[in-house]
């Protein structure tokens, strides 16, 4: 008796690096009828105070499983090979890819993007939802074009934001809310079950890259505002403000509705209260540049000048 004929795998090719790329890779790992030919990520970097090189969580996944990697400094001039691969899978590459790739796949390339596209294209989406104070926010399976997250919507999957949840616990829901998104897109998407709608173009916002900069507090804004920076930028860049010539970072606070002045810091309540524009800003951990991490009360038996500043 003949044995039945194996099913062709979807040969993948991954493009991505941090911890959520990570697990939408191990998510196409363990589904049988996907076989993932190549992982493109990006670049080792030095990391930490020692300037170590560092692997993407990406590779060290690829790595462990055996796969084909490649990390080129840009893929502006990168070429594939026709015809090797079925599909395209990118996710927090953390890099532009060009159009001259969107067709090399049988397939093309499609983006697994944490926000509810056309709100949110670029770089910091789940951050920008989060400092913006949304309630909601979601994944997007497109399929790729020239523009930055311009392309065509295949499925779109909604989260909700919690009013205290932090940037790291969003983006791993969003993570698991994206493979459940995308598992469900490919095989529809290969046998032409879904179309493509084009996004709404009146209805586009777009967010930047961050830098350490967006972590500078200003006091002049909301208690509320204040804490959703700090929510959405936990743990980097991190919020800080300055004191004494030297930064000094918020590394836990709570908002309250205490009226103080914008930048007046008050102790003299056994806390340490922080005024904003609206409300004030409950410091519990601090850290002082050049400093380990402390806990407030710490911080201020070596810093009892800090109770009489006005922070700008």
């Amino acid at each position: 008796m003949k044995s039945p004929l194996k099913k062709n795998k979807t040969k993948i090719i991954f493009f991505g690096t941090h911890k959520f790329a990570a697990t939408i890779l191990q998510a196409l790992l363990a589904e049988p009828s996907f076989e993932v030919k190549l992982v493109i990520t990006a670049p080792d970097k030095p990391a930490g105070r020692k300037q170590e090189m560092q692997k993407s969580l990406v590779k060290i996944m690829a790595e462990k499983h055996g796969l084909k990697i490649e990390q080129p400094q840009s893929l502006k001039n990168y070429t594939l090979h026709a015809n090797r691969y079925t599909l395209g899978i990118t996710a927090q590459y953390g890099g532009l890819i060009p159009k001259h790739l969107f067709d090399t796949p049988t397939h093309g390339i499609l983006n697994v993007h944490t926000s509810l596209l056309p709100k949110y294209r670029g770089a910091a989406p789940i951050q920008t939802a989060i400092m913006n104070g949304e309630t909601e926010t979601g994944v997007t399976i497109m399929k790729m074009d020239a523009g930055l997250d311009t392309g065509p919507i295949l499925s779109q999957k909604k989260l909700l934001i919690g009013p205290d949840e932090m940037y790291p616990e969003v983006e791993a829901k969003l993570a698991h809310l994206g493979v459940a998104a995308l598992l469900e897109a490919i095989p529809k998407y290969l046998a032409g079950e879904l179309e493509p709608k084009s996004q709404d173009e009146s209805q586009a916002t777009d967010c930047k890259q961050l830098t350490r900069e967006d972590g500078r507090i200003d006091w002049r804004r909301s208690a509320r505002d204040i804490y959703n920076q700090y929510r959405a930028l936990t743990p980097w860049p991190g919020v800080w403000t300055m004191w004494q010539n030297k930064r000094l970072k918020l590394l836990r606070l709570k908002p309250t509705e205490i009226k103080l002045a914008p930048g007046q810091v008050k102790t003299d309540t056994g806390r340490c209260l922080i005024g904003a524009g609206q409300g004030a800003i409950e410091a519990l951990d601090l850290q002082l540049e050049g400093k380990k991490p402390m806990t407030v009360e710490i911080f201020l038996l070596g810093a009892k000048e800090f109770a009489t500043s006005i922070l700008v």
